[in-house]
């Protein structure tokens, strides 16, 4: 992990980004959209969607 983090960086590739839990598809919306489940994967129209992971699981 880098010492030095740009804010612009992360808010392009971390904010209002979720995965597809079925297929892995990024998907870029609103949290509260998500929570209502009022939107759905563009490639397998599934609903469970998570935020991505900001830190890698390695």
């Amino acid at each position: 992990m880098p010492k030095h983090k740009f804010e612009e960086a992360e808010s392009r590739l971390f904010h209002r980004m979720f995965i597809c839990m079925k297929c892995g598809a990024r998907n870029r919306s609103d949290l509260l959209k998500v929570r209502l489940g009022k939107v759905k994967c563009r490639q397998c129209k599934a609903k469970q969607l998570r935020p991505k992971h900001k830190d890698s699981k390695a």
